[in-house]
């Protein structure tokens, strides 16, 4: 609940703002149109997320996971090949930003690798995925899960490796904070037609509505599994109707009030760590009963307590590094 719920936030942000940088690539500076402002694109956004929320379970958004896939390929191919076919601004520096002393160091280190954890986000979805699988003693779901999880993240690194290595050698430390997106409008915005420049950006917001959905699905089913356990009958179309279009307001008014939000990703990603490196040793422990001192025993509780320390230590060097840097906080005035 907690990822999903800070994931569809960091969606509306994502999606609401590139649905305004698309509108004046289009429209372009002889528009006489009045554009809306940032919070007014969130509202867009967020209808649209809405309607395609009312779509039932996770079976039912294959399509749209489908969709959401192709374009987040489509568009982290696109932004590197153009950041490398270009020439590079002038002045980019590849030397390591210098910390004052080694624990500062550290804290930064350890900051990154709560961004790093937060851009893995999905790894909350892969049991509620494998929930939905048919599952049998001779034909265990976690088979096929294992194998499109592994196809996953070979697909995903195919995305990232490529647009990060390629940024770093486009920009250097000149990437700004909205990203290599952001990049590509500052430093090539006069060189690049309006087409790609306006495909990256529609391309960015398909990816965050189909993204939408998907880690929203957590939050539905919890909702609705709530409802059917307490009452014991299926929750009604109004309802669940009513319920998903109350959670995308939730999230709008947190985007809205909490535009900032984006700056704690180290932090974010540092707390939701032990869903991946803690929990899962735990929930095996637990499941699987392995005999006390043998080696499956020690391995998952050196591997699970390992975990929860490197969280601990990730959300503190978050901490002390907004302590440290500062954080521009702006209530309810979006950029």
């Amino acid at each position: 609940m907690y990822l999903s719920g800070g994931t569809c936030v960091t969606l509306i942000m994502i999606g609401g703002g590139t649905m305004k940088i698309f509108f004046q690539i289009i429209c372009g500076s002889t528009c006489n149109v009045n554009p809306l402002t940032t919070m007014e694109w969130y509202v867009v956004f967020t209808c649209c997320a809405a309607v395609l929320a009312q779509l039932p379970n996770l079976n039912s958004i294959a399509g749209v996971s489908l969709i959401g896939a192709v374009t987040a390929i489509s568009y982290c191919s696109l932004i590197w090949v153009i950041s490398l076919s270009k020439t590079r601004p002038m002045g980019v520096s590849y030397d390591p930003v210098h910390a004052n002393s080694d624990g500062e160091k550290l804290i930064s280190i350890l900051n990154a690798l709560g961004i790093i954890a937060f851009a893995f986000r999905g790894h909350n979805l892969v049991l509620e995925i494998q929930g939905t699988m048919p599952c049998s003693g001779k034909s265990p779901s976690r088979v096929p899960m294992w194998k499109g999880v592994k196809f996953a993240y070979v697909i995903i690194a195919m995305c990232l490796f490529p647009i990060a290595i390629g940024g770093y050698w486009a920009y250097g430390n000149m990437i700004p904070s909205g990203g290599m997106l952001n990049a590509l409008y500052k430093y090539h915005g006069h060189d690049i037609s309006k087409l790609l420049l306006g495909l990256a950006s529609l391309l960015v917001v398909l990816n965050s509505l189909s993204s939408f959905q998907i880690y929203a699905m957590p939050v539905f089913d919890n909702l609705e599994l709530r409802y059917t356990s307490k009452k014991n009958k299926p929750c009604p179309w109004w309802l669940r109707s009513g319920s998903r279009a109350a959670f995308g307001c939730l999230a709008f008014f947190i985007a809205v009030a909490l535009p900032f939000l984006p700056s704690l990703a180290g932090l974010i990603g540092g707390i939701a760590l032990p869903i991946t490196l803690a929990y899962p040793c735990f929930m095996w422990l637990v499941i699987k009963k392995p005999r006390r001192y043998s080696g499956n025993w020690y391995l998952n509780w050196a591997l699970g307590v390992l975990g929860m320390i490197l969280s601990i230590l990730v959300v503190t060097g978050a901490i002390w590094d907004i302590a440290t840097m500062g954080l521009e906080i702006h209530f309810f005035k979006p950029q």
